[in-house]
């Protein structure tokens, strides 16, 4: 907070030194945080490349029996892999600080190529995925404290118990069936129409974010035609966070409702809908905010079961293909891409949460 002397006066010589010094609080906080990020992935890169080379080097797992003993011999020896395991992975390090990952068995294809074609789809779906976790988990969770043991509150207690127990892959196969074979209300696979997936791919510098593509070239009707697939998947994954925050916001309100300050605005004729909605909103959004770094790694291993179930053509969907084929280099190169999204999330997610309450940087 930005701390000013009335017109006329200098400033408190306490009071500067102690502006100073929580910016430098902040800058050191946000330092300190950001080089850990450098040995999170290191460890994750290791841990992920020694776990792929337990069972052997992955030519032999992709293609044993299919090839003959010389010539698998003679694939292992051109890709290097007969070479020590140090050796590897060393020269595996020097590959993915120069951001070559190396290219998959199964199709021949740069893994970063791989991450770039079809991580823009894995984005767009946790994005909205996030979204419908906000939608319900902060105004039901607000309800929920509002009507603190009443029957709304245990109805609700008892839907998001549901919604983060039920796998993932379970509530996608019910979403399907009701709105998509029962009601015929919604599209049951892929990330749009045939056509509108031609015109979107074929704009000039596309993101690969369907809405945000359709949105920036003005094309309503493909937006809606993306958003009507996006629903069903969305709410498959959203939900399962939904609940989690639909939790920490009812516990959270029920805290600042009961709070001394609230009670004297009660007093004073305040209507309830107001201090429910103005006084336990931000003290709730807090432990969303810190919980949402956790839930980022539960989002991107929900989406792998999310997109098989939808056919959406994401990473998760390729991961699923190159375990199935038996790709460790490719299956790889994705675990360690997402690995480094989940650390630099936790990243701006402490960043935020260091900007909304101060007291976190210390």
């Amino acid at each position: 907070m930005t701390i000013t002397s009335p017109p006329g006066q200098e400033t408190s010589p306490i009071a500067a030194p102690r502006a100073k010094n929580q910016g430098g609080g902040f800058l050191r906080y946000l330092i300190t945080r950001f080089l850990l990020i450098i040995p999170t992935v290191f460890i994750l890169i290791t841990v992920v490349f020694f776990l792929m080379r337990v069972t052997g080097d992955p030519i032999t797992a992709a293609m044993g029996g299919r090839l003959t003993p010389d010539q698998l011999a003679a694939r292992i020896h051109e890709a290097g892999y007969d070479r020590p395991l140090l050796i590897q992975y060393f020269e595996y390090l020097g590959q993915v600080f120069t951001g070559d990952l190396g290219r998959t068995l199964s199709d021949n294809r740069a893994v970063t190529e791989v991450l770039s074609t079809y991580g823009a789809a894995t984005l767009e779906l946790a994005i909205n995925a996030v979204i419908v976790a906000l939608l319900v988990g902060i105004p039901l969770g607000l309800v929920a404290a509002k009507f603190r043991d009443r029957y709304p509150d245990a109805i609700l207690r008892i839907l998001a118990i549901l919604g983060y127990a039920t796998p993932v892959f379970f509530a996608g196969l019910v979403l399907k069936l009701i709105f998509g074979v029962w009601l015929g209300w919604l599209p049951i696979s892929g990330r749009a129409d045939w056509q509108t997936e031609l015109e979107l791919t074929g704009l000039q510098n596309p993101s690969g974010i369907y809405w945000l593509d359709a949105l920036r070239s003005g094309n309503m009707p493909a937006f809606w035609n993306v958003t009507e697939h996006a629903l069903l998947p969305a709410l498959a994954l959203g939900l399962l966070t939904g609940g989690v925050f639909l939790r920490l916001v009812r516990t959270n309100a029920i805290g600042t409702l009961g709070r001394e300050y609230v009670e004297a605005g009660r007093s004073r004729g305040v209507s309830e809908f107001r201090l429910t909605t103005k006084h336990a909103y931000r003290p709730a959004l807090i432990p969303i905010i810190t919980v949402m770094g956790l839930q980022i790694a539960m989002l991107l291993g929900g989406a792998v079961l999310t997109e098989t179930t939808f056919e959406w053509s994401g990473l998760g969907f390729k991961l699923a293909e190159y375990l199935t084929a038996r790709d460790f280099v490719a299956v790889q190169g994705i675990v360690v891409l997402l690995a480094i999204i989940v650390a630099v999330t936790n990243f701006i997610v402490d960043v935020l949460a260091a900007l909304i309450d101060p007291r976190v940087r210390y």
